[in-house]
């Protein structure tokens, strides 16, 4: 059974930086597709960063900003988080699919940012930050 558990959500202030990470179980690791969403009330979810073996993505609004990593000795996903601004104000998620999920144009592959590929999801880490 897989199992993802968030973890490092806080309160900060705009500018400062957090990580949040997510535990995983259950998932041949180094196969996998994995991810960060994130969601406020009454928005709709929005990936933020992905990553496979071979490549990550982000979202436009935190390029530069975040960065997606994983270890896989510990099966663990991490969000290092620089630069806050009120805007990353949401509840965090993080999801893994069971396998390669990636979209290439022109022969470079990105790994996906859509909801829909993922198969596994925590339960959700809060991040607030306060101007």
């Amino acid at each position: 059974q897989v199992q993802l558990v968030e973890s490092g959500g806080g309160s900060v202030q705009a500018g400062e930086s957090l990580r949040i990470s997510c535990a995983a179980s259950g998932l041949t690791y180094g196969g996998t597709t994995m991810a960060w969403f994130r969601q406020t009330p009454g928005k709709e979810r929005e990936g933020v960063a992905s990553i496979t073996e071979s490549s990550t993505t982000y979202t436009d609004s935190v390029k530069g900003r975040f960065t997606i990593s994983k270890d896989n000795a510990k099966n663990t996903l991490y969000l290092q988080m620089n630069s806050l601004k009120p805007d990353d104000t949401a509840m965090y998620y993080c999801a893994a699919a069971a396998g390669l999920r990636t979209y290439c144009r022109g022969g470079l592959c990105s790994a996906s940012l859509k909801g829909s590929d993922f198969d596994y999801w925590g339960q959700g880490t809060q991040v607030t930050v306060s101007s």
